[in-house]
């Protein structure tokens, strides 16, 4: 007899508390390690030392001959060197691949550039030496480092010394002498100017920083200047196809026009007759327009009322009025009432 299965509500809550925890719990891992999953991060993950890390974050990508590839997960100190985690999808690296870090944008933004190179494929239990990779030199910090070096340069030491040198040099030949004035006046004017040239380098050296900390937004402006740019290489090849489409209509209205000039002659030639005629004709134009007008008038009001005509004859009937006829007679052809006949004028 096959076991009878209870409802849920009657199961034991412990045990389905325990399942569900179970199962979070697992999603909340593979949530967090998303990246190592085969289908949704993908990729191998490869080592690689540098002599020094450059400025370089994780996150930041990985190129293969321009292309991107991957992304690097993390930077850690070991033996000396700085070992870079890059986690590749989609390119195959030999065993004798070289990498280096390069500078993306000129306001220190980098990436780790591979060059493929090897027959066999390379080992991501093997880290790639510090002899097949190479890290740039920092502009931003060679800016800083320049302005604290000179910052803690004694000028007036500086330019004491340059004093001692010209007059140790003093009995020298006349070329070697005005050389070293040279450097004596050259000293005393960075003496004099101490105090600007520290202000002018400790300016330049905050405008690096503001630059370092603003790197995302300049990098994000120049994707965007890149999109904008793309956008009006495409509107230029429409504006482009439209020039040309306009040519094209030119050249055909010049073919109709040359093909038909035997037909077209003539009746230009005759439209300009009827227009030098109109032109005559004008003021009796307008005045034949002004006359017609009441006559519309009176036609509409005539035909407007239905299918028949709407009209007045006045004293087409005479009408007799106290014994007198009233409309148009021999005698009063025009107005006024006539006696009707045997009776006479009271």
């Amino acid at each position: 007899m096959a076991r009878e299965s209870r409802p849920f509500r009657d199961r034991n809550p412990v045990t389905i508390g325990a399942i569900s925890l179970s199962v979070i719990a697992a999603l909340v891992f593979l949530a967090f390690n998303a990246q190592s999953l085969p289908l949704i991060g993908g990729g191998t993950v490869y080592r690689a030392q540098f002599s020094e890390a450059a400025g370089l974050q994780p996150d930041d990508p990985v190129r293969v001959a321009g292309v991107k590839v991957g992304k690097v997960e993390s930077l850690a100190l070991e033996d000396g060197a700085v070992t870079v985690e890059l986690r590749v999808r989609d390119a195959f690296l030999g065993d004798r691949t070289e990498a280096a870090i390069k500078i993306e944008t000129v306001l220190g933004a980098k990436y780790v550039a591979l060059v493929p190179r090897g027959s066999e494929a390379l080992d991501p239990d093997e880290r790639i030496p510090l002899e097949r990779t190479a890290s740039p030199y920092d502009v931003v910090e060679a800016f800083a480092d320049l302005a604290s070096t000179i910052g803690e340069i004694d000028t007036a030491q500086l330019a004491g010394s340059f004093e001692v040198l010209a007059d140790t040099f003093s009995e020298t030949p006349d070329e070697v002498r005005t050389s070293l004035e040279g450097l004596a006046r050259l000293s005393d004017t960075i003496a004099s100017r101490d105090v600007q040239l520290q202000q002018l380098l400790s300016a330049t050296r905050d405008v690096t920083q503001v630059l370092a900390d603003r790197n995302g937004e300049f990098t994000q402006l120049i994707l965007d200047s890149n999109v904008l740019l793309t956008e009006v290489q495409e509107r230029r090849q429409l504006i482009d196809s439209i020039l040309t489409n306009t040519q094209e209509l030119a050249r055909q209205l010049s073919g109709l026009v040359a093909d038909n000039r035997e037909a077209l002659t003539p009746a230009l030639q005759q439209l300009s007759t009827v227009t030098d005629i109109l032109s005559r004709n004008r003021a009796a134009l307008a005045q034949t327009v002004n006359n017609l007008a009441p006559f519309v008038r009176v036609f509409t009001n005539t035909l407007g009322n239905g299918r028949w005509f709407d009209s007045f004859v006045n004293d087409l009937i005479p009408t007799i009025i106290g014994g007198a006829i009233c409309g148009p007679t021999q005698s009063a052809p025009v107005v006024g009432c006539a006696p009707t006949p045997g009776e006479g004028n009271s």
